[in-house]
């Protein structure tokens, strides 16, 4: 198939404008969502053949719906946009902080994924990715593992809406397994993007979490549905 579609939300930069070039290199017209106008045309002309502009910010539902009026089929979805506030523990984040970082973690993935479902449908083998994070893992949180120091408690806004991303990835892949979906999480690594600076220095390439998003968009039928991997495949606890 050379005429697949794909759309990649917060692409202007980071993990996701590096999903958003390789899906092109794999023959797809990618999507390049993102709310600023500017940079996302930077991305694009940065990408290049085969990617589009589409202003999308995820908590503005009335641009969501203006930016799936302009998409009448789509083969893979990757919601990848997140914002990750501060590095707080719950004590000290407030409940503004949960808000604001649920409003485009969670509560943007369902409004976006809700709006382009009509588009999705109309693929033979649609593929949704949620980006989400190995800090996520309630197992991870509370044994050694390779994300954080287990029982930190710290960037509990964040950590909370990934858990819960997870958790709607799980109730997509099972409501919409009949009309051969495969909607999977991803947990990238610690890389070295804008969400998270203090990783300049220790966070590795972010292409490389990028092709753990890639696998999963082009899962083959008998692929798996409603799990949660690494960027090298392996499965996540829960």
């Amino acid at each position: 198939m050379n005429d697949r579609t794909a759309l990649v939300t917060g692409a202007n930069k980071g993990i996701g404008k590096h999903i958003a070039r390789l899906l092109t290199s794999e023959g797809f017209t990618v999507y390049v969502g993102s709310r600023d106008p500017e940079r996302g045309g930077r991305a694009v002309e940065e990408i290049g053949a085969g990617a589009r502009l589409l202003v999308l910010d995820v908590t503005d539902p009335d641009g969501i719906a203006r930016a799936a009026a302009r998409v009448d089929r789509l083969d893979v979805l990757v919601n990848n946009a997140g914002i990750a506030p501060s590095l707080a523990p719950p004590a000290e984040s407030g409940v503004a902080e949960f808000r604001r970082t649920y409003e485009t973690n969670v509560f943007g993935v369902v409004a976006v994924t809700n709006a382009f479902l009509p588009a999705l449908c109309r693929s033979p083998r649609p593929r949704v990715v949620n980006v989400s994070s190995g800090t996520a893992s309630l197992t991870w949180s509370t044994s050694p593992n390779p994300q954080f120091t287990p029982g930190s408690g710290g960037a509990a806004a964040y950590r909370s809406s990934k858990a819960a991303l997870n958790a709607l990835t799980l109730y997509y892949a099972q409501t919409l397994a009949e009309d051969g979906f495969k909607v999977n999480a991803l947990a990238p690594g610690l890389r070295a993007t804008d969400l998270t600076p203090g990783a300049a220095a220790t966070g590795d390439d972010p292409a490389e979490a990028a092709r753990g998003a890639l696998h999963l968009a082009l899962l083959p039928d008998d692929g798996p549905t409603g799990g949660f991997f690494s960027w090298d495949g392996t499965p996540v606890p829960w």
